[in-house]
């Protein structure tokens, strides 16, 4: 399972699929929810029956900005809601606005991202 998992998520990091293709993909092998955390350079995931997956992912180019823009967050998650903004550019924008990593719950339709002194902004999937 873990060689398919990060065939998706290479994938995305080469901005060669979409959010909803990754999120289709990761349902159809049971995936429910799954979380990025930028700082260890890690993707966990959990199946329906709460087996883990662990991958890894690259570390920040650049260092994540210290403080939460919510308002550049937001704008990053509308680019990539529009197919203006692939993963590469949104995982730049994202960290440039202090997110330090999000968990996708696929069965509950809505992304938690998070800020380092513990900000969170909920982001419903799009109907």
């Amino acid at each position: 399972m873990n060689g398919e998992l990060q065939k998706i998520f290479d994938e995305s990091e080469k901005g060669t699929i979409h959010f909803g293709q990754v999120v289709e993909r990761l349902m159809a092998l049971e995936i429910t929810s799954y979380e990025v955390d930028y700082r260890a350079g890690s993707i966990r995931l959990f199946d329906k029956e709460d087996h883990f997956f662990e991958l890894p992912t690259e570390l920040p180019e650049h260092p994540i900005a210290r403080v939460f823009n919510g308002e550049a967050l937001r704008a990053a998650i509308r680019g990539a809601q529009e197919g203006r903004v692939k993963f590469p550019e949104f995982k730049r924008l994202s960290q440039e606005a202090g997110c330090v990593g999000y968990h996708v719950w696929i069965t509950g339709r809505h992304v938690t991202y998070y800020g380092r002194a513990g900000e969170t902004h909920l982001e419903r999937f799009p109907q």
